[in-house]
C-alpha cells in the first residue's frame, strides 16, 4: 500500500466535496475542479476528510502507484479550490518587458523581431505587477505550472549573462564566458 495514499485529506471550511460514481467534484471560494480516478482506487468523503483506498491486491504494482497518485491530486484540487497556486516569474535582460493586453493576452519584447503574443488560458489569471516581472495564478496547480513553464520556454535563462525568464527563487548557474587578452 501507498504511504502517501494511506493519508487522509483534510476538507478545509468554504469547500464542498461531492462524489458520484469515479467522478469526484471540489467546489470552493476559488473555483471548481473535477476529477475521474482509475477504477483500481475507491474515494470515500466522510464529514471533513477525504480517504483513498486501494481496490486491487496491495502487491499490484499499477494499483499502488495510482493509490498515491490519486491521494495527491486530490489533496492539490482541495488546496486549490481553497487558497489557490501562484508562480512568479522575472525577466531579465536590457529592454526585455511584458504588458498585458485586456484580460486574455501577454505580450513579451524580448528583444526579437517582433513582440511575441500569447493568449492567457481562461482557467489561469495573470497580474503585471511591473514590467520585468509576472504573477500566474490559479486554482489548478498542473494549469498553472504548465502556462508558467510555457511562458519561460519562450527565452529560458541563459548561463552567461543570466537573460531570460527564471521563476521567482530559481538560481540561475553561471558561467565565466572567454577571459580576453590571455596571453
Amino acid at each position: 500500500m501507498s504511504r502517501v495514499g494511506r493519508q487522509p485529506v483534510t476538507i478545509p471550511a468554504g469547500v464542498t466535496v461531492a462524489t458520484k460514481d469515479r467522478k469526484i467534484t471540489v467546489k470552493g471560494p476559488k473555483g471548481e475542479l473535477t476529477y475521474e480516478h482509475r477504477p483500481e482506487v475507491t474515494v470515500e468523503v466522510q464529514g471533513d476528510t477525504i480517504t483513498v483506498r486501494n481496490v486491487r491486491s496491495q502487491y499490484d504494482k499499477a494499483a499502488r502507484a495510482y493509490h498515491g497518485l490519486t491521494r495527491a491530486l486530490l489533496r492539490n484540487m482541495v488546496e486549490g479550490v481553497a487558497k489557490g497556486y501562484e508562480r512568479k516569474l522575472e525577466l531579465n535582460g536590457v529592454g526585455y518587458t511584458i504588458k498585458l493586453e485586456g484580460k486574455d493576452t501577454l505580450s513579451f519584447t524580448l528583444g526579437y523581431a517582433n513582440p511575441v503574443k500569447v493568449p492567457v488560458p481562461p482557467t489561469v489569471t495573470v497580474e503585471v505587477p511591473n514590467p520585468t516581472n509576472l504573477i500566474v495564478r490559479g486554482a489548478d496547480l498542473q494549469q498553472v505550472g504548465q502556462f508558467a513553464a510555457q511562458i519561460r520556454k519562450l527565452k529560458p535563462p541563459e548561463p552567461y549573462k543570466g537573460k531570460g525568464f527564471k521563476y521567482e527563487n530559481e538560481v540561475i548557474r553561471r558561467k565565466a564566458g572567454k577571459a580576453f587578452g590571455s596571453a
